[in-house]
């Protein structure tokens, strides 16, 4: 979960400053794709080393967090969410009215320029 909060801050970032949400979503990806890659892959290695340990209680947990970590680097940050925030637009950012009285964060300190951005070629997603 930690790594969808990463990713949507990037996300964001990018709709602060200006970008569409589907330019935010290829620019937020694929800026973070390769760190939250290897994290996940790091995590899939340690939790798959727990499967090979005496205990059955360390294997259960290990398999089961391997896959789980896979299925989440995988299916869900690959597929889903791509696929869920093109599909909501701009309706991703919505807030209730009721919810207005929270505060609106900018991690950055400043108003963020749009020129600041730099835009990931479609092609070069993830690379």
């Amino acid at each position: 979960m930690d790594y969808h909060v990463f990713i949507l801050s990037r996300v964001r970032e990018g709709v602060d400053r200006g970008m569409s949400t589907e330019a935010a979503l290829r620019h937020g990806i694929g800026r973070t794709a390769g760190v939250v890659s290897a994290a996940a892959l790091v995590m899939v290695g340690v939790f798959s080393l727990f499967g090979t340990a005496g205990a059955l209680d360390l294997k259960e947990a290990g398999v089961g967090l391997a896959v789980a970590v896979l299925l989440d680097a995988t299916v869900v940050r690959g597929v889903l969410l791509p696929a869920t925030m093109k599909l909501l637009g701009e309706r991703n950012w919505y807030l209730p009215r009721r919810l207005a009285w929270l505060p609106r964060a900018n991690l950055e300190g400043a108003l963020l320029s749009p020129a600041a951005v730099e835009p990931v070629p479609e092609g070069q997603v993830g690379q």
